[in-house]
């Protein structure tokens, strides 16, 4: 059906922009990453986690060569202040735990080898749905995530565990010795390594979503009591332990990481663009 032209209406010139065809025009999208269907999701997830097993597989291959100084590196500080409070060893109770206990060591200190090149495919998974300005940030991306997770780690081997530890010997009594299980005291420390090396990853997530536009350092502190609310919750569900210690040691560095979000935030905040 023609369309009746009124005297005196705007006519659009010629080379004017008709943003119905360009709404349409696959050319639009070609800046907002590839198109994939749900199988091809599917398959690149399948790529990518193959690839991550070769990266584990590699290292522990490489932890595996120092395997002995790494459970030294673990054990000795507690060793040390079991036998200085009690004079007891640490105990097993079957016959093949310590053997277990040794490739589970060496898979732990090869998967925190293969962290940047895990970190690096979980990026590659993502990017085909990132704009083009957005892939750029692939090397700040596996930099502050690796370097965030070493943090927490660290901060969990030389602080929160060790503090723990003393925290358990200190209960006893002339009645009552403490007596740890390699196997469970290796549990502990393994799931206190890894939820801190998550938590740790709070202000790198806070950057990203800053440099996208997405939060800015008001919105973090406008809902402040809101996030101190979520910090306990998480910190009471991802807790090795049940008690209000443990829980208050996972809830306090994490308050301190929000902090520390707010000022990454601020200064990492997107620019407003001019209009």
């Amino acid at each position: 059906m023609a369309l009746v032209t009124f005297p005196g209406s705007a006519q659009p010139a010629p080379d004017d922009d008709d943003r119905h065809v360009h709404l349409t025009d696959p050319d639009v999208f070609e800046d907002a990453g590839a198109k994939m269907s749900f199988l091809d999701h599917l398959d690149e997830l399948r790529k990518r986690l193959i690839a991550c097993v070769y990266g584990l597989v590699v290292g522990c291959a490489v932890a595996f060569i120092f395997v002995k100084r790494i459970q030294e590196f673990i054990w000795l500080p507690l060793y040390h202040d079991l036998q200085n409070t009690s004079g007891v060893k640490f105990m097993y109770t079957a016959g093949f735990e310590p053997f277990m206990l040794t490739m589970k060591i060496g898979a732990l200190a090869g998967l925190m080898l293969a962290i940047p090149f895990i970190i690096y495919q979980l990026w590659l998974f993502i990017a085909p749905g990132l704009y083009s300005h957005e892939k750029r940030m692939a090397v700040p991306f596996v930099v502050f995530c690796t370097t965030f997770f070493a943090l927490g780690a660290s901060f969990s081997h030389f602080v929160a565990f060790p503090w723990t530890w003393k925290f358990f010997l200190s209960w006893q009594t002339t009645y009552m010795e403490f007596r740890p299980s390699i196997g469970e005291a290796f549990g502990l420390y393994v799931k206190m390594l890894l939820g801190f090396g998550l938590i740790f990853q709070m202000p790198t997530v806070v950057f990203f979503l800053a440099r996208m536009g997405m939060v800015t350092a008001g919105f973090l502190l406008r809902h402040t009591k809101y996030a101190v609310l979520i910090i306990f919750i998480i910190a009471a569900v991802i807790s090795p332990g049940t008690d209000v210690v443990s829980q208050c040691l996972m809830a306090g560095p994490m308050l301190g990481l929000y902090g520390l979000s707010i000022v990454v935030a601020w200064g990492f905040a997107k620019k407003p663009e001019p209009a």
